[in-house]
C-alpha cells in the first residue's frame, strides 16, 4: 500500500493501518470529512459545512510539503480518521506545531485516537518540533482526556470560541512540550 507507514491492532481487534495520503484517497477523504462534520459539534465545521471539492483535496494533498504531515487511520478499506501537524517554514518558530485529529463517531473508544496521535507525536519528535499545541472545545472530555494521556497541558482558553446553532463553548488550549 502506497504511503504505509503501520498496522495496529485496536482494543476490538480491529486492524487499523496507519498510511500518508496519496491523491487516490481524495474522494474518500472528502466524503469523511462531510460525515464528521454531522456527527458531532466538537469540530470547526459542521454537517455540509466542509466545502473542498476532490480536484481541491488533490491538490492540498499534493502541496502538504515539509512542513505539514498527514495520516490516515484506515479500518476494512474505510477512512476512519485523519490526523495532521503543520509547523512554519519560519526558522525562529519552526520548532512549534499544531495538530488536528478527527475519528469518526463509530470508532471512538477503541484506540484510533491513541493511535494516530502517538504517530503524530513520534514524527513530531523525529523532526526535532519541541512544541506541539492544539485547541480543544471545552465540553469535549473525551478528547481532553486522550491529550491528557499523551501529557498535553492546559495552557489556557478563548471564551465563547465556538458556535454551534446557537450555543457557545469555549476552547481549552493546550500544549506539549517534547
Amino acid at each position: 500500500m502506497q504511503g504505509f507507514i503501520k498496522e495496529i491492532i485496536l482494543k476490538n481487534k480491529y486492524k487499523l493501518i496507519l498510511k500518508t495520503p496519496t491523491t487516490n484517497d481524495a474522494l474518500g477523504m472528502v466524503e469523511y470529512l462531510n460525515i464528521i462534520g454531522g456527527e458531532s459539534d466538537n469540530l470547526l465545521f459542521g454537517k455540509g459545512e466542509f466545502h473542498l471539492t476532490v480536484e481541491q483535496e488533490k491538490e492540498y494533498i499534493d502541496n502538504l510539503g515539509n512542513n505539514k504531515y498527514m495520516i490516515l487511520g484506515i479500518i476494512n478499506n474505510n477512512i476512519v480518521s485523519i490526523a495532521q501537524i503543520s509547523r512554519s517554514s519560519r526558522k525562529r518558530i519552526a520548532h512549534n506545531s499544531e495538530i488536528a485529529l478527527s475519528v469518526k463517531k463509530a470508532y471512538w473508544h477503541i484506540g484510533v485516537g491513541s493511535a494516530m496521535l502517538a504517530e503524530l507525536i513520534s514524527f513530531a519528535k523525529d523532526q526535532e518540533i519541541m512544541n506541539i499545541s492544539l485547541g480543544v472545545k471545552k465540553s469535549n472530555v473525551n478528547a481532553i482526556r486522550l491529550y491528557e494521556k499523551f501529557d498535553f497541558k492546559k495552557i489556557g482558553e478563548h471564551r465563547n470560541f465556538f458556535n454551534a446553532n446557537g450555543v457557545f463553548d469555549d476552547i481549552i488550549l493546550m500544549d506539549l512540550n517534547l
